[in-house]
């Protein structure tokens, strides 16, 4: 949520305000990566880009910006920074194990994109099966009996973190 911080020439400066504390992890989620540079930099880093340059180059995002992010990134544990052993001036970034789960949040964004964002015939890239080239299977929430539930099959309560990473 964007707070006002001041008004000056009828313009509005923003401060973006916290929901690391809130109770639901979606808002906790967003607060660490709900900017699109931090998931852009997840899905070139799922890719295999690992330098400052291929990250700017691909995204066209600013050297400023691009460093910041970067930094958060790696505080937050989202990657973590080497010194390229061949050209100790570089950095190279590899996804952590969180990073790397967010690559479900990817596919789905990417799946809810596909059946949403493109007209019928209009080019988009298309995630294959490497082993076999076939499409995908859109992803499904599973109940532990292995029902397929819909938003209407679920709901909401309030429960205790395991603080277990692997748990889902």
């Amino acid at each position: 949520m964007l707070q006002p911080l001041s008004v000056a020439a009828g313009k509005f400066a923003l401060k973006r305000k916290s929901l690391e504390k809130e109770v639901c992890p979606i808002a906790r989620s967003l607060d660490q990566i709900g900017d699109w540079w931090t998931l852009l930099i997840i899905r070139n880093a799922l890719h295999g880009a690992k330098r400052f340059g291929e990250f700017q180059k691909d995204l066209g995002v600013s050297k400023s910006m691009l460093a910041e992010r970067l930094r958060r990134m790696v505080d937050d544990g989202l990657l973590e920074q080497h010194t390229d052993p061949s050209r100790s001036a570089y950095s190279e970034y590899y996804l952590t194990e969180k990073g790397r789960r967010l690559w479900m949040v990817l596919v789905a964004i990417r799946q809810w994109g596909e059946a949403h964002l493109f007209e019928d015939g209009e080019p988009m890239q298309v995630m294959q099966d490497r082993k076999d080239g076939a499409a995908i299977q859109r992803l499904a929430v599973i109940a532990a009996d292995g029902r397929v539930l819909d938003q209407s099959d679920t709901e909401i309560r309030i429960g205790a973190a395991s603080g277990d990473p692997r748990r889902n």
